[in-house]
Order: structure tokens, then sequence, then C-alpha cells
């Protein structure tokens, strides 16, 4: 088991931010990538365009105009510079596939990098989502045992009510009450 190199750390904490929620998709921009193997953006999209067939839609995408627009809204990118097209959006096939595409050692090792921190916010996803279900059993617990303690309350009270009433009705059975007047014999 060999432990992790230092730049896989300085990766993960560099570009964490840069993984995206796209179409309910977590992916990583085509600039953002171009950065990370050191290469022109247009030119990882050229290569990209010459072996479309490995890179499918579920690997690859460009975001729509609306998306791009909101994506410049988000990130606070004026309309006047940046890029003229919508970005290509890659998931975590589509980067394993980059490094079969662009063969040298930097994008073999940037992606096995990039895959590994997709694989490591799946397992943080997949602990936030049992740790959410976790809650929600407790809650449904809780508001169950709430229901009957206020059922518990209730009775209770009710009894409690009955017991005041019977403190205004005259005691059941025989009573010797003190006589004013006794006949004289």
């Amino acid at each position: 088991m060999n432990p992790e190199p230092q730049e896989n750390k300085l990766l993960g904490e560099t570009f964490i931010n840069q993984i995206r929620l796209i179409r309910g998709k977590r992916v990583i921009l085509d600039r953002d990538l171009a950065v990370l193997y050191g290469v022109q953006t247009r030119d990882l999209n050229k290569a990209v365009k010459r072996n479309m067939t490995r890179f499918p839609d579920d690997f690859v995408f460009q975001l729509s105009e609306d998306e791009n627009r909101n994506l410049m809204f988000q990130n606070g990118t004026s309309s006047w510079g940046g890029t003229r097209k919508p970005p290509f959006a890659y998931t975590e096939h589509g980067v394993a596939m980059l490094a079969s595409l662009l063969n040298s050692e930097t994008a073999i090792s940037v992606s096995v990098q990039i895959v590994r921190l997709f694989i490591k916010l799946r397992d943080i996803f997949l602990i936030h989502k049992e740790l959410l279900g976790k809650v929600q059993l407790m809650e449904n617990t809780l508001i169950s045992q709430q229901e009957e303690l206020n059922s518990i309350f209730q009775a209770l009270d009710a009894l409690s009510r009955d017991g005041e009433e019977n403190l205004n009705r005259n005691p059941i059975g025989f009573q010797l009450t003190p006589n004013v007047s006794e006949p004289q014999s």
C-alpha cells in the first residue's frame, strides 16, 4: 500500500472546488482540465473532437447557452472577456478517457489524481446519505414518541379533571350526621 504523493493532496485541495454539479452529474470544465494538463483549452477540445466516438454524452457534454450564462453569473465573469463558446463538461469517465487520448506522463498522472478525487467525493456523498438516513430515522422515532407522550398527558389531564369533579360531589356511603336536637326519653 503506497501512501499518496504530496501532489495528490495538492490537487485535491486546489481543484475540489472545480468539480461542479451540472445536469445532475459531477463534472470538471474543459478550461480547468486544460490548466491541470498544462495545455490550451482549444487543443484539449480539438483532441476530443477528433475522437468523439470515445466520448459519449455521459462522458462529455457542452453546456447550453443558459447553463453558460448561469455559470458566468455564479463566477462573476464578464460577458466581455473569456470564451465565446459554452465550455465542455467532463464527467469522471470522460477524464479517464482523456488519459488515453493525451498520452503523456503528465496527462496520465493528472487523470489518475482526478479520478481519485471523484471517488473521494462519491464516498463522502455516500457517507452523507447514510447519515441523513439515520437522522431521519431518529426524527421519525422522536415524532412517534412525542405523539405517545401527548396522548399520555391528555389522559392524565382528563383524569385530573375527573378528580376535581369528584371533590365537589357528596360522598357515597353511610355517614353519621350529628343531631342537633335529640329526643328525650
